[in-house]
């Protein structure tokens, strides 16, 4: 193992981990609360949008001021975040603008952490400041694999801890502690990565002018092949967010879960998504390249996402799953393969933090419709999810094939 990588590999782990762990009790905590499933959504909603914010000033920031300083900040506001999280349980149960104030606060609390989520831009940027591109392409492969460690032991451990004796305190209490563990590790052990030499110091960073994204990008003005993958991640996202905001929900429903039971399904079908990720994603890379793999990924993700919706058979429906977990497995380390070998290295940080803002856009601005959806026609939206990877494969095809009858040089990137 390359050592210079462990303290990425263990970044990637503990902020999936913080994330995933909320994932098989968020929903019963607004069930609690007497708030409709679209509720749900709007949670996630209120994190992405300030994600979306956040997240490409503190990757352009990371490119001026370094990247160990900003992964400081990003996780001592993740670390807050959790805090006040936990506040909100000790409030009491009483009605404030339509809903219970904890309600409020919990809200409060993933927008806090959403305005200093550059964990993962920054990370990524890191990563790719230490590689070099041969290495790229299958190090994301690696850090997925990581990722879905994360996924893995993230929702067990969210649900086993909530139905301890302290309940949904048990859960936030475990997550306060990874993300002490995560603070001093990036202290400790991180060391930096973009030397003062390399920065782009040419103008001030600005807040606000991170919600322009299409100005952002043509102020950075990315290689074409960068402005495809925008494209495609864009379709790809919006996918993500609708999947991520019904998919607990749709459990729950076809098979009848508890916090507990979610989180041990959560935590099988992860296994997956961990195998697949750090081993087959290199193996198909190195037979087909990134560009081909992406386009195997998505492919997988249209098949998967609509077949779930066809049985209630609980051994058939993992096996679908697991088309649509390959197909995530595939997408997620080429698109960051992809992006972080042909950015401008002295924007790296910024690049990888507008790739960021595109997954935080999409879930800033759907979640709350497809659960609301979801509430009203059911497992029915998965057939609409299912179109959105089918528009980015076909965007990738015709790209795929305008460059072979163009014969140009930039077809080695989809050999």
């Amino acid at each position: 193992m390359n050592k210079k990588l462990i303290p990425a590999y263990l970044l990637h782990f503990v902020n999936v981990l913080g994330f995933s762990i909320l994932m098989p009790i968020l929903p019963f905590v607004v069930s609690s609360y007497g708030a409709p499933k679209w509720v749900y959504g709007l949670l996630l909603t209120f994190y992405s949008i300030f994600q979306y914010v956040g997240s490409p000033y503190l990757g352009a920031l990371s490119d001026s001021k370094g990247r160990k300083p900003i992964l400081l900040v990003s996780q001592a506001g993740t670390l807050l975040s959790w805090f006040v999280f936990l506040f909100a349980l000790f409030l009491p149960d009483v009605p404030w603008f339509g809903f219970a104030l904890p309600l409020w606060i919990i809200a409060l609390s993933r927008i806090l952490d959403g305005i200093t989520g550059g964990n993962v831009s920054v990370t990524n940027a890191y990563v790719a400041d230490i590689t070099t591109r041969e290495e790229k392409s299958y190090i994301f492969g690696y850090l997925g694999g990581i990722t879905g460690l994360g996924m893995i032991i993230g929702p067990g451990l969210g649900g086993f801890t909530a139905s301890g004796s302290l309940g949904y305190m048990g859960t936030l209490l475990t997550a306060i502690g990874i993300s002490v563990i995560t603070l001093v590790t990036i202290f400790l052990w991180v060391k930096e990565s973009h030397p003062t030499s390399d920065r782009d110091k040419q103008k001030k960073q600005s807040l606000v002018k991170s919600l322009f994204i299409f100005k952002r990008i043509k102020e950075v003005n990315p290689k074409p092949i960068i402005k495809l993958i925008f494209t495609m991640k864009f379709f790809f996202s919006v996918m993500m967010a609708c999947y991520i905001a019904t998919i607990a929900l749709f459990l729950i429903d076809l098979f009848n879960f508890n916090e507990k039971e979610l989180g041990i399904f959560l935590f099988v079908v992860g296994i997956f998504l961990a195998f697949n990720q750090a081993f087959l994603s290199k193996k198909f890379i190195q037979r087909f390249g990134e560009f081909n793999t992406l386009i195997i990924g998505i492919f997988c993700c249209v098949v998967g996402c609509f077949s779930i919706t066809l049985t209630d058979n609980i051994y058939l429906f993992i096996a679908f799953y697991y088309i649509m977990n390959l197909g995530l497995s595939l997408s997620f380390p080429t698109f960051a393969a992809l992006t972080a070998i042909h950015a401008n290295p002295e924007k790296q940080g910024e690049i990888m933090g507008i790739s960021e803002s595109i997954s935080s856009f999409a879930m800033a601005a759907f979640p709350v419709v497809a659960a609301a959806v979801y509430g009203i026609i059911g497992h029915y939206v998965y057939y609409f999810i299912s179109a959105l990877p089918f528009v980015s494969l076909i965007i990738a095809l015709v790209y795929k094939n305008r460059l072979r009858k163009a014969k140009r040089p930039e077809t080695s990137v989809v050999n």
